[in-house]
């Protein structure tokens, strides 16, 4: 058994925020109350701490199978355990492409070895190859729990429109990466500093608002679920806006580094900044910003991409992969960025990160309640920390390194166990 006490607890599903006590038996919390004692629980003194539902990030890259030099699903579980995370949903672009039932299981097998819970997307098509769907049914059997060809857009609409009709037979959504290759130069790089700084034609705005404009009249007209990943683009945002008044089914996320930084840090932090979609404008940090306030935007998820250090090291940045590690960074940069500013409440910030995401999925997972989940966070939201490359994951590939930001983990509690402790 374990009892923590004396923490601020909040809960975005009761909307709970009082000092209390938390006791856990097994992987379930039994009582939440003012007060209680216990003596045969192990004790955590949370005074002065917040106890919140573990994180829920339903966007990560763990790369196994074929690049666990980069990560591997253990490594990745621990890294999820460092920031706090208690849930995640993986993504299909591994090799060999989670297309199959086969290599869907083989990477359950080694996902449900690891203290948190792991889920993983299939392919939309097979070997994200843009023509044939996958069996959306038989994965679906087998554990999926969505389906997304993220790092590759869908551009066959006729093949969109049959996988959002494939998705509603099988009662589930498509979640996807939304650019225009062919209104596209060099990705990893906004058009502005591309063309300023780099003088090449870099990823442009309208490649991602364009396509995200056609996917979610799509979903509207075949009146599908379609989840938006990464959003980067003010315009992105008024889209999904659009979207959503219509009745269109579309809900969006958005990355931490996002709303934390705009494309101005590829001139100090370099490859590690390379990612896509890229840092933009201030004017669009400033719009997901808003995105999420209104709730248009209804999920933070890091889009945690690694990248072994020399991949990241080569001298030419144009041939750097795009992507940074995110899953340790993610609380922090979002209590640095959002609610120390006055953005969002903690309650609200807490929402987008465990009950919002937990809620997509249908997962029993993102709130605080007695005979609830034992899956928690409990940090300092005030305590500065400095980001080192001394990361759990396999890879360093911050831009954020040497950063001093808000909000410490202390511990991080799945299926009642403590698997992270500071």
């Amino acid at each position: 058994m374990l009892l923590i006490k004396n923490g601020r607890v909040m809960d975005p599903k009761s909307q709970r925020d009082q000092v209390a006590d938390i006791l856990i038996d097994g992987k379930r919390i039994v009582k939440i109350a003012p007060e209680i004692n216990c003596e045969e629980a192990k004790v955590i003194d949370a005074s002065g701490l917040i106890v919140a539902p573990g994180l829920v990030d339903i966007h990560v890259h763990f790369r196994e199978p074929g690049q666990t030099h980069k990560e591997d699903i253990h490594t990745g579980a621990l890294a999820a355990a460092a920031g706090g995370v208690t849930t995640v949903v993986m993504m299909a672009n591994t090799n060999p492409v989670i297309s199959d039932v086969t290599t869907l299981q083989e990477v359950l097998t080694s996902a449900a070895k690891e203290k948190v819970h792991i889920y993983t997307n299939a392919s939309v098509t097979k070997q994200f190859n843009g023509q044939e769907l996958t069996d959306f049914k038989a994965l679906l059997e087998a554990g999926a729990v969505s389906f997304s060809d993220d790092g590759i857009p869908l551009e066959n609409s006729q093949v969109l429109k049959e996988a959002f009709d494939l998705a509603n037979a099988n009662q589930t959504f498509i979640a996807l990466h939304e650019e225009d290759p062919k209104l596209n130069g060099i990705l990893g790089f906004n058009e502005h500093i591309a063309k300023d700084q780099f003088h090449f034609c870099g990823a442009t705005g309208v490649a991602e608002y364009s396509m995200i404009a056609r996917d979610v009249m799509i979903a509207y007209d075949r009146q599908a679920h379609v989840h938006i990943q990464h959003l980067s683009k003010a315009e992105s945002v008024q889209v999904v806006a659009f979207a959503q008044q219509l009745g269109a089914k579309v809900t969006a996320e958005v990355a931490p580094q996002h709303f934390s930084k705009t494309e101005d840090l590829l001139l100090l932090a370099g490859t590690n900044a390379k990612m896509n979609p890229p840092l933009r404008t201030e004017r669009d940090r400033l719009a997901v910003i808003e995105g999420l306030k209104s709730g248009v935007i209804s999920i933070i998820a890091t889009d945690h991409a690694p990248h072994h250090k020399e991949e990241k090291a080569v001298e030419d940045i144009t041939q750097a992969p795009s992507g940074m590690t995110g899953l340790e960074t993610s609380l922090s940069l979002g209590l640095t960025h959002l609610v120390e500013p006055g953005h969002l409440t903690l309650m609200s910030f807490l929402e987008k990160m465990t009950l919002n995401p937990a809620s997509l999925y249908d997962f029993e997972a993102g709130y605080l309640a007695e005979n609830g989940p034992a899956d928690l966070v409990i940090f300092a939201d005030k305590e500065e920390r400095v980001i080192t490359e001394n990361f759990a994951s396999k890879a360093s590939n911050s831009p954020f390194i040497g950063e001093t930001l808000k909000g410490v983990v202390k511990y991080t509690v799945s299926n009642g166990q403590i698997i992270y402790q500071q």
